[in-house]
């Protein structure tokens, strides 16, 4: 997702998304943290040129916004600038207040882990991925029926695990993955598409792993395919 400069259609979007990042990493992280990224997200909100990269703002204006003295002010964007997230593009000089841009690609490399915890549209959505029809909707709760048991393979007995950890996850990603075959401690499933493939590849097969090793421990790996 390219965000040094933001403008055009779908800007807005973007912007709102970005935010939304931020506001998730800030939330999964330590109060201090939290302080500092709700700061970050007051400054862009009132003073970023989303179409420059620029906070173009004196340490006076910042200390009002935030409510707080300019020794916290300067103290707070040295840690912006320490994180890497806050780049100097032009010192003050003579009058001339600093002027700043944001990494994006650093910010969203930050926040990326937090993503999911918004939700999978938003997960994939930042990742780049287009919305299609192979995007299976989470369906309502407890409207999954569990698998069928009886098989009594590795993968099946990991798929009852699976449904009872969450049905909505079961029912959208993991349902469908259907079982190859099983080398040694290597075992191969298959998904109904590259994109269904690549996302639980991406984001599930620690899940899928753990479960089928709570059920056979000697399985070390899984591979998904197509």
């Amino acid at each position: 997702m390219q965000t040094a400069t933001i403008i055009g259609r779908g800007s807005a979007a973007r912007k709102y998304d970005i935010l939304t990042a931020l506001g998730a990493f800030a939330l999964s992280s330590h109060k201090h943290q939290q302080r500092l990224v709700l700061r970050l997200m007051t400054l862009i909100t009132a003073r970023y040129n989303w179409g420059r990269n620029e906070i173009a703002v004196g340490q006076r204006e910042i200390a009002r916004l935030w409510s707080v003295d300019e020794r916290t002010v300067k103290r707070e964007m040295a840690k912006l600038r320490a994180m890497g997230w806050l780049v100097v593009q032009r010192q003050g000089a003579r009058g001339r207040v600093t002027q700043y841009g944001l990494d994006m690609d650093l910010i969203l490399q930050t926040t990326q882990p937090c993503w999911n915890n918004v939700g999978p549209d938003f997960d994939l959505r930042m990742n780049g991925v287009p919305e299609t029809s192979d995007v299976v909707p989470l369906p309502v709760k407890g409207s999954v029926p569990a698998p069928e048991l009886s098989s009594g393979t590795e993968w099946t007995l990991a798929q009852g695990i699976l449904h009872r950890e969450d049905q909505g996850l079961y029912g959208s990603w993991l349902r469908a993955l259907e079982r190859v075959n099983r080398v040694g401690g290597r075992l191969t499933l298959r998904a109904p598409s590259r994109f269904h493939g690549a996302y639980v590849q991406t984001h599930l097969i620690g899940r899928v792993l753990s479960a089928c090793q709570a059920v056979d421990a000697e399985i070390s790996e899984v591979i998904i395919t197509l």
